[in-house]
C-alpha cells in the first residue's frame, strides 16, 4: 500500500481527477494549500504598488492505493497536470503501513478498496 501525494496548479485539479477516473482511482481527498517552488512567488500589482507575495495557491492530492494502482495513479497525475511550465507541481509516494476502514474495521489492501 502507498500514500501518493501530489502538489499541483488550481486550474489543473478537473483534468486530474479526469485522468484519475479514468484509471478508476476513485478515493481521493483535495486541499488548498499554498507554497512555492523553484517559481519563487508572484509579483502582483496592489493600488498602485507593487508586492511580492512569496506562497502561492496550490493543490494537494492524498491518495491511499493498492500496489498495483500505483504506476496507473502516478500516470493519471502526470497527464492531467503536466503544462511543461515551471510550477506543474511534485508527487511523493510513501510507503503506507496500515489502512483502517472506520465503518466495518477492515485493516490493509481491503480498506482501501
Amino acid at each position: 500500500m502507498k500514500l501518493i501525494v501530489a502538489i499541483i496548479q488550481p486550474f489543473r485539479l478537473e483534468e486530474v481527477k479526469e485522468a484519475l477516473y479514468a484509471a478508476d482511482v476513485q478515493l481521493i481527498t483535495v486541499s488548498e494549500v499554498l507554497g512555492h517552488g523553484r517559481q519563487g512567488g508572484v509579483t502582483e500589482v496592489y493600488r498602485g504598488n507593487k508586492e511580492t507575495g512569496n506562497l502561492l495557491r496550490k493543490i494537494r492530492l492524498e491518495i491511499a492505493v493498492n500496489d498495483e494502482y500505483v504506476d496507473k495513479t502516478i500516470r493519471a497525475i502526470i497527464d492531467g497536470a503536466k503544462t511543461g511550465e515551471l510550477g506543474d507541481g511534485k508527487i511523493f509516494v510513501y510507503q503506507l503501513e496500515d489502512c483502517i476502514r472506520i465503518r466495518t474495521e477492515e485493516r490493509g489492501p481491503a480498506a482501501i478498496g
